[in-house]
């Protein structure tokens, strides 16, 4: 039996990179995948998740979906029930940066980064949350949430601050959510890429970050979106029950360097 047999996941931020990739397991697993996002086109080009999906036959859902908006979250996973059920999973990639140190940090930039990557995750954890301790248990667990932080949690991120101190703040959170909600069944779990090469335009991807990143992973090559999706699928499955509260790095050894 495939390891997310009827399961009914959320993934923000499913039109590409690491959210495609999670999205796509997922679904080649059993899942039900409802892609939450702003945007359905990927950054990579070509199909869409949505296309992808229904072409191998599986389910999926496209709820376009501004995480830095209660109201829109909220209709996200009232969307996903009304169709589904029920929600098993959920997801929180949905992120964006902005390449700047603290005092190249605008008011503006500040705000919207935390609205998105910190206070996003609050909202998509509250409102699935709220769901979830309704439902009745499977295998003790009544449901998963899965946060992406960064490596750039638990060390700084060079250049970049608001991005750093927020994903700091979500090592936290899923702390805070899995020890508060162990009792109503609830498995709270972070994963912490290092460098993970994807379509995304920009610094991420300059030739001099790319060559830094291969001189610090002592694995002999960086990492793929495929990487982190093995990940977010152990945690997401029955194996992973007593497994709750850490931050998962998958980063080729970065951090253990």
């Amino acid at each position: 039996m495939s390891l997310l047999q009827s399961k009914i996941a959320v993934v923000t931020g499913a039109s590409s990179g690491l959210g495609r990739a999670i999205a796509i397991r997922y679904a080649a697993e059993g899942a039900c995948v409802v892609l939450a996002d702003i945007r359905d086109a990927p950054v990579e080009g070509g199909a869409t998740t949505l296309e992808l999906i229904e072409a191998t036959g599986a389910t999926a859902l496209q709820v376009a979906t501004d995480i830095a908006d209660w109201n829109s979250v909220d209709a996200m996973v009232s969307a996903t029930v009304e169709r589904f059920g029920r929600l098993d999973i959920i997801v929180n990639n949905a992120a964006i940066y902005t390449s700047t140190n603290l005092l190249q940090t605008s008011i503006e930039q500040w705000d919207r980064v935390i609205a998105v990557n910190l206070t996003g995750f609050f909202y998509c954890s509250k409102r699935a949350v709220m769901q979830m301790v309704g439902q009745e248990p499977v295998n003790e667990v009544r449901g998963r949430i899965i946060n992406i932080s960064s490596q750039h949690g638990m060390v700084a991120s060079p250049g970049d601050f608001p991005y750093g101190v927020s994903k700091g703040g979500i090592v936290q959170m899923t702390r805070q959510i899995a020890v508060d909600h162990a009792e109503d069944g609830i498995v709270c779990n972070a994963i912490a890429p290092g460098k993970i090469i994807t379509g995304k335009p920009g610094v991420a991807n300059d030739p001099k970050a790319l060559d830094y990143s291969r001189s610090r992973t002592p694995w002999p090559r960086l990492g793929t979106p495929d990487d982190v999706a093995g990940a977010a699928l152990y945690l997401a499955s029955d194996m992973a029950s007593f497994v709750t509260g850490v931050n998962l790095m998958v980063d080729g050894g970065w951090m253990a360097g």
